[in-house]
């Protein structure tokens, strides 16, 4: 008999047992092979999981500068809070992170149909689009990372102007709180690669 014809009269067991073996090892060595940026360590709870200690340390690190405006300042407050996991910002920094958030708003359907008492042609629903230019730089003030996100949300214009005014504010809130998210999930990539 051959060698392959011995293999396949080989009892199951020593089979199930050798394919156990192999998977085994195939698993730990891809394992192995990865670093997640998010795990199962004891850190500070974030987005979409627990981050990684040393991680959570680094993001703490960062003071980020004053915002000139009330959507900038929402971002930077969702960001503060999502760096340092509720502790505020750090006494002595390790890096600075320089925002620069726009806001801008789109008119994006436009159904208004009615007698001269209505605003026929007027918008029935917009986009609020809020953008950042991110600088992150550490203590000298060489830069560590940058990049640029944006976020768009939507919302009904009513035909009250205050409700309009307040749908509007509102999107730009949500959109804000899900910048925020983007920008402490792309620089804790960044800091993930130094």
């Amino acid at each position: 008999m051959s060698l392959p014809d011995r293999a396949f009269f080989m009892p199951k067991l020593k089979r199930s047992a050798l394919f156990a073996i192999l998977a085994g090892t195939l698993m730990t060595i891809a394992g192995c092979t990865v670093q997640p940026l998010y795990s199962g360590g004891g850190g500070a709870a974030g987005i979409g999981g627990t981050v990684a200690p040393g991680m959570r340390e680094k993001l703490a690190s960062i003071a980020i500068e004053p915002a000139t405006t009330r959507y900038g300042q929402e971002v930077r407050n969702k960001l503060i809070f999502l760096l340092s996991g509720g502790a505020g910002e750090p006494a002595t920094p390790a890096y600075r992170l320089s925002l620069g958030v726009t806001s801008s708003t789109i008119a994006a359907v436009s159904v208004d149909i009615g007698d001269s008492t209505d605003r026929t042609g007027r918008p029935s629903a917009g986009t609020v689009r809020v953008a950042s230019n991110y600088v992150l730089r550490d203590t000298n003030g060489k830069p560590v990372a940058k990049g640029t996100r944006v976020v768009s949300a939507s919302f009904d214009r009513p035909r009250q102007e205050f409700a309009n005014l307040r749908a509007e504010r509102d999107a730009q809130d949500r959109a804000a709180q899900e910048l925020a998210e983007q920008l402490m999930l792309a620089i804790a990539q960044n800091l993930s690669k130094r």
